[in-house]
């Protein structure tokens, strides 16, 4: 059972070792702005911190309120975002930033907070607690973690974790236990080779009682990746390439690409002269480049020297790496 202490251990914790970042307020600070913790806990899905850090500082930089990024252009936005992945997630931060802006500021409760285009259980109680101090369980996959092997349970569900979390948060500091619940789970209770020695919860833990605390919670299954194909055309005139701006549903909705159909099951173009692979969530994608003489769909010539100022995600920017490297270069 989890002693009546345990939330004044943790934070106690977390006063000595949290982990300074920008988005965050010290312990016993008065919280971050909404803005910054919505932004940042956005940023934070399925992404790290290290590579969160400094691309959410320039964000700021270039939008520091959230009236700012309401009235960017979606090009501007998605080009920042850029090289982040997970692009559905900028185009919800798109949408509410406009609907905050609309309605004068962020609400203040979860439920609330819910409504807003882009946020689930998770972001939303992360930003009340934070920024408003709302007493809510906040569970992301490292506090799930935490909960798991405190209570020794193999297998969960979300309300189960939420039922159980709730009870040990504090209704003085929600916020900071909940950054300290995720910073434990971050840099003590890893899934792999957790440092028990070093966690404040450590007398009270099932799983370390156990002498397997890595074997909790059981690990899913992942499913096996379908391989997918693609093409993408190269076509070259004066030091510029022909770009284009990809649909704006469907996956990498809005941003700028090098034309090509659809990607398939297919087998590789015969023609292609280089490919990158490149891994999605729920796929892995062989991209051929195939030169081209003609420009393909509606887009503009970006000059290669200022390819970087194209706003190219992770997959064009590779296939571009891998012309510019070749010495032949691509000529149709």
């Amino acid at each position: 059972m989890v002693p009546a202490n345990a939330a004044a251990l943790l934070l106690q914790h977390y006063v000595d070792n949290f982990r300074r970042l920008p988005w965050r307020s010290a312990p016993g600070e008065p919280p971050s702005e909404p803005y910054r913790v919505w932004l940042s806990e956005v940023m934070l899905q399925q992404t790290t911190v290290a590579t969160v850090r400094p691309r959410f500082e320039r964000f700021i930089a270039r939008w520091p309120t959230i009236e700012a990024l309401a009235g960017a252009s979606d090009e501007d936005i998605l080009g920042e975002w850029a090289g982040l992945g997970y692009y559905a997630r900028a185009r919800n931060l798109i949408a509410c930033a406009r609907e905050v802006a609309r309605r004068g500021s962020f609400p203040r409760s979860a439920a609330e907070l819910r409504e807003l285009p882009g946020i689930g259980a998770y972001t939303s109680a992360a930003i009340a607690a934070i920024a408003f101090g709302e007493r809510v369980a906040a569970v992301d996959t490292n506090v799930e973690r935490v909960i798991s092997r405190l209570h020794g349970i193999r297998w969960q569900d979300a309300k189960t974790i939420v039922d159980l979390a709730l009870p040990m948060t504090p209704a003085d500091r929600p916020g900071d236990f909940v950054q300290a619940m995720m910073d434990l789970g971050a840099t003590i209770c890893r899934p792999k080779n957790p440092r028990c020695s070093e966690c404040p919860l450590r007398t009270c833990c099932v799983a370390l009682a156990s002498g397997e605390p890595g074997a909790y919670p059981e690990r899913r299954q992942r499913a096996v990746r379908p391989h997918k194909h693609g093409s993408a055309y190269w076509i070259e005139r004066s030091r510029s390439v022909w770009l284009v701006r990809r649909p704006a549903k469907g996956l990498l909705g809005g941003m700028a690409a090098l034309p090509g159909p659809e990607w398939s099951s297919g087998p590789q173009h015969p023609n292609a002269t280089a490919t990158v692979r490149h891994v999605f969530t729920h796929f892995s994608l062989d991209l051929h480049i195939v030169p081209r003489a003609e420009p393909e769909g509606e887009g503009w010539w970006q000059p290669l020297d200022r390819i970087a100022e194209a706003g190219l995600p992770t997959l064009y920017r590779k296939a571009v790496e891998a012309v510019l490297a070749r010495g032949d270069r691509l000529a149709a």
